[in-house]
């Protein structure tokens, strides 16, 4: 699994997203991360077909993550929801879906769902986004599988060291889907003079302490994917 990955969330289906994919996977963003709600997985599937071609890439090079919307969750429409993001990205399978957000009463049917597709071998890993502690161990009771990946908010200003020690101990992957706080962390004097002493960009600074608390991050659609 890639340790860092381009996020397409707020970003429409047209030519800046199928361009913007394809920017990444050329600067070496090999892992692409949507979900069914973001409306964008067809625009997604453009530029993954587009950026194979012209870099002389396989689909196996590729990490592609996917989600499940709460409206969505349930053991058959789970299912039916990953064969419908399927169709829309072009693919046979995917490398990682994840249960969005942890609906309550809920998300353990759902979990069951993705259970039975690893299972089958129809995706490659599992996991959930925004789940905390107390989700974790509701979840445990009674999965046979535990989550391969929690995604979750991570940044200097939103530590979360109580969960990332929790993952770490379960042998879940912590993934950071909001690393540069929707852009707001660029501003900040502190990170800009620690940019300016090590010859960096914010962006670098942040996405290295990422990577040293063992944590992967997907920066949202840039213009020029190799600004990072």
């Amino acid at each position: 699994m890639p340790w860092f990955g381009l996020g397409v969330f707020q970003v429409e289906e047209g030519f800046e997203l199928v361009e913007a994919v394809k920017s990444a996977i050329k600067h070496g963003y090999h892992s692409i991360d949507t979900a069914a709600i973001y409306g964008n997985e067809g625009g997604v599937s453009q530029g993954i077909r587009e950026a194979l071609s012209e870099n002389n890439l396989s689909r196996e090079d590729l990490f592609i993550t996917s989600k499940v919307w709460n409206s969505d969750l349930g053991y058959d429409e789970t299912l039916a929801a990953y064969e419908t993001s399927l169709s829309k990205l072009g693919l046979d399978y995917l490398d990682l879906y994840i249960i969005h957000w942890p609906v309550a009463g809920n998300y353990k049917e759902a979990w069951r769902a993705l259970e039975t597709l690893y299972k089958e071998g129809r995706v490659k890993a599992i996991g959930v986004s925004n789940f905390q502690i107390h989700h974790l161990e509701d979840l445990f009771a009674d999965a046979e599988i535990k989550p391969m990946v929690n995604q979750g908010e991570f940044h200097p200003y939103l530590t979360q060291k109580g969960l990332l020690s929790f993952t770490r101990e379960n042998g879940i992957q912590l993934e950071a889907w909001a690393p540069l706080m929707q852009g707001g962390l660029l501003s900040q004097p502190l990170l800009q003079q620690l940019a300016a002493k090590y010859g960096k960009s914010v962006p670098q600074i942040i996405l290295r302490w990422d990577l040293q608390h063992g944590v992967i991050y997907h920066p949202k659609v840039s213009q020029r994917a190799s600004d990072y």
